[in-house]
């Protein structure tokens, strides 16, 4: 009797549970699979890198057009084998920005930001892992786009003045800077989705700020002018890509370092408003 009933005291003890830690690698993880299970992913990434080429091929054959007829269209005189490969780069930003926006407004707007936020508390290292994994991805787009577009365009270009080859002084700059800027445009992208949490409002602050701001700038006095164009994220990342450069605008290394405080700055926002409200 006392036997069975020491036995039944007994406590019955649960099977033990795996230990399961939040690590930053775990993090990215889980943003790369989330990253590629959209459709939206595919179809505006192929966009982008769509835009890229086949607008730099549209615009050497127009260039190639234009000196076989003797009729040079005056915006395409000063023109080179990299300035017309990457025709493009200012729609495949457009592209790229708008996918890094659902990136993170797409969470929001579908609630599914709270079961990510549940699986990883501390929050910021989900903004880090969304910005490093869509930039990485951005970035490898962009380079692909800006290698592609000038290997064809040279092609066609071929035997003209805008003729260059890689080997020519600051092509394989221009080519990986217009990568890295549009990788930066993705993690823009990404932090303005971020810190205003939704898609509409954050493509339209991406689409004011790439493309109606430096617009409007360009209606001030040119005094004006060269004192804050210079300096607008848009601007400024086209110098990095740039071959060629004048008294208006920066330097490779400076519009750099421009572009890299505009995108330093959205983070920051997108991180105040990550650790300071609720979802």
């Amino acid at each position: 009797m006392s036997t069975l009933t020491a036995t039944a005291e007994e406590p019955r003890t649960a099977p033990a549970r795996p230990a399961y830690r939040v690590t930053g690698r775990r993090v990215l993880s889980s943003e790369w699979a989330k990253l590629w299970s959209l459709r939206s992913t595919w179809i505006t990434l192929g966009l982008g890198l769509l835009f890229l080429v086949a607008f730099g091929l549209i615009a050497a054959s127009r260039y190639k057009s234009g000196i076989n007829s003797g009729r040079m269209d005056r915006d395409f005189a000063t023109s080179t084998a990299v300035s017309l490969s990457l025709f493009g780069t200012n729609f495949a930003q457009l592209a790229l920005g708008v996918l890094g926006v659902l990136v993170t407004a797409g969470e929001y707007s579908t609630g599914m930001i709270r079961s990510t936020l549940a699986a990883v508390p501390r929050r910021l290292p989900v903004l880090w892992s969304k910005a490093t994994v869509f930039g990485l991805v951005a970035l490898a787009v962009g380079t692909l786009g800006a290698f592609v577009a000038f290997l064809f365009g040279s092609g066609i270009v071929s035997g003209t003045p805008a003729a260059m080859g890689l080997s020519h002084a600051g092509v394989l700059r221009s080519l990986l800077g217009a990568g890295l800027y549009l990788g930066l445009v993705g993690v823009i992208g990404t932090a303005l989705g971020a810190l205003l949490r939704s898609v509409a409002g954050g493509i339209s602050v991406l689409v004011a700020t790439f493309m109606l701001i430096p617009g409007l700038i360009s209606l001030l006095p040119s005094s004006w002018q060269d004192n804050i164009s210079p300096y607008l994220p848009s601007h400024a990342g086209e110098s990095v890509f740039a071959l060629t450069h004048d008294s208006t605008t920066l330097s490779p290394g400076a519009g750099l370092l421009v572009f890299l405080s505009w995108t330093a700055l959205a983070l920051a926002g997108a991180a105040y408003r990550l650790a300071r409200s609720d979802v």
